[in-house]
């Protein structure tokens, strides 16, 4: 375990870069010309950065940057009771 000792300003400009890199991750998840599996990939990176985001965050924005649940795994199991 590792302990950091900041300032103000650096809790803000860490808070900012985690905000910037999560929306990357977030925007690339969307485009359907990535893969699965770097989807996949792409969304352990964006754990981490959620969990150091959580420290320095309040807790709106941790809310607000919550990665959603994958609907489509979720919309393909509701549609074979359907059938």
């Amino acid at each position: 375990m590792l302990g950091l000792l900041i300032n103000e300003m650096e809790t803000k400009e860490l808070e900012y870069v985690l905000k910037r890199e999560m929306e990357e991750i977030m925007l690339d998840l969307t485009d359907s010309r990535i893969d699965d599996v770097v989807k996949e990939t792409m969304k352990d990176r964006y754990q981490v950065f959620f969990n150091l985001f959580r420290r320095v965050a309040n807790e709106k924005d941790c809310l607000q940057y919550m990665l959603k649940t994958n609907t489509t795994k979720q919309e393909k199991h509701l549609n074979l009771f359907k059938s």
